[in-house]
């Protein structure tokens, strides 16, 4: 029995993907789904869900419903997160705060100012599933869903590097999707390599039977002036790899595009488009929670393609997947940091996992994610250490905000966003005054 533990059970809509996923080999593996989540409500929808499920397809899977985290860890061989502290209307001040100094962020997950403070008033919830799962199930491979990716990878390997863990995100997989329908090729029938940090990563190779797909790629750009208005379609052209993360994302990692007016119109760029998208999010929990209520019909579509069912699948059967995964740098991208959390390939199976070394990324694709993880490294060592200095840092070295505003604007943006999370960042970070100056600045 495959004991699977789902810390934010409650995120409903990605946890009904996940289990459905994790449906298609309920023949081939037997399963235990421990539900947590500190809300009931949603804990309850959840429940929910994943009854209807295993009712509709007869599936042998038991479903438990755990309050309480440390049961739900108890002896589990995966853990599986999808949390997000704050909620709602954290993800308002990430973005609308910045956005009244004119500090434009479209998601504000993963970097920018919106994505360090994300990373910070997560560390409390970090710092104690680490704890709780070396005491409880310390074989258990940590499959961390919630971004920001890279920050929060960094962050545990820093606090408790014994532990399993793996980063996982579909941005890769939706990327090839995307590029093989954009030149009409099967995704089935391509082979690719990517490498980089999560959500900004890199196609390095993408082939048909040896072919590359590039030159492909570039007459179809060629002939369609929609699709260069495309951040990602620009980014490729300019560096000759394709990121693997959507415009929206790649627009806010770089400085080029969200502090001129005339980039935002003509790649139709939206600030603060994902305030509207976890409203959106928000709504599909309600009708699923209606669904559940209601007793009528809830969609559960397999697709099979989502890392952690597959990592699982590897856990309990010894079959073999290649997944993309977040992981710390050892001898694996020869051009970024030692120990910084990358993704790249990995085979999974029953020996565990298996990180693929790419060697050396094109140097202009190395320098900017090596800027990325300036911003990961401050971040991370300022959660461990509780220091606002480093926080200050980070926020410095971000791209786009280092575009957009002076230091000493930047310093008042940090210090709305200390007092807005001050309920859930780490005691020494919480409504911090960054318009101060360091009194030990060498520090």
């Amino acid at each position: 029995m495959t004991v699977i533990a789902f810390v934010g059970a409650g995120s409903v809509e990605f946890t009904r993907g996940l289990l459905t996923d994790l449906s298609t080999w309920d023949h081939e593996m037997a399963m235990t789904w421990r539900l947590h989540d500190i809300d009931p409500e949603r804990l309850a929808v959840a429940e929910g869900v994943a009854r209807r499920l295993v009712a509709e397809r007869g599936l042998r899977a038991v479903v438990e419903v755990h309050p309480e985290r440390d049961s739900a860890l108890a002896g589990a061989e995966a853990v599986v997160v999808t949390v997000m502290i704050g909620g709602l209307s954290a993800t308002r001040a990430d973005l609308e705060i910045p956005l009244t100094h004119g500090l434009r962020q479209t998601i504000g997950d993963t970097l920018g100012v919106g994505g360090i403070f994300r990373g910070l008033r997560s560390a409390g919830f970090y710092s104690g599933l680490a704890e709780d799962c070396l005491r409880l199930c310390p074989e258990a491979w940590i499959l961390n869903y919630t971004n920001p990716m890279a920050i929060n990878i960094g962050f545990l390997h820093a606090i408790a590097p014994e532990l399993r863990v793996l980063g996982l995100c579909h941005s890769v997989h939706w990327t090839m999707q995307t590029l093989s329908e954009l030149i009409d090729v099967p995704l089935a029938d391509t082979s690719f390599t990517a490498a980089g940090v999560n959500h900004q990563a890199w196609v390095l190779d993408w082939r048909r039977d040896g072919q590359d797909l590039y030159p492909i790629l570039d007459a179809r750009i060629d002939a369609d002036p929609e699709l260069r208005r495309r951040v990602r379609i620009d980014m490729y052209r300019r560096l000759g790899r394709f990121p693997t993360e959507s415009s929206e994302h790649s627009a806010e990692y770089v400085p080029w595009y969200l502090h001129h007016d005339e980039e935002v119109s003509r790649f139709r760029l939206r600030p603060a488009e994902y305030v509207g998208i976890s409203e959106d999010n928000v709504a599909e929990y309600q009708r699923t929670a209606a669904a559940v209520r209601d007793g009528t019909p809830i969609a559960f579509e397999t697709d099979a393609v989502e890392y952690a069912p597959q990592v699982i699948h590897a856990l309990g059967t010894g079959a073999a997947h290649d997944v993309y995964a977040t992981v710390p740098n050892r001898g694996l991208v020869d051009n970024l940091p030692n120990e910084a959390a990358v993704e790249v390939p990995v085979r999974v199976d029953a020996d565990g996992s298996h990180p693929r070394s790419v060697g050396l990324l094109p140097p202009a694709c190395a320098a900017l994610n090596r800027r990325f993880l300036d911003v990961v490294e401050n971040t991370v060592a300022a959660a461990v250490c509780g220091d606002p200095r480093l926080v200050r840092r980070a926020a410095l070295l971000d791209p786009n905000t280092a575009a957009t505003l002076p230091p000493d604007r930047i310093d008042e943006v940090l210090t709305e966003l200390s007092r807005a999370h001050r309920d859930t960042l780490p005691p020494a970070l919480a409504s911090h005054d960054y318009t101060t100056r360091d009194t030990h600045p060498r520090s």
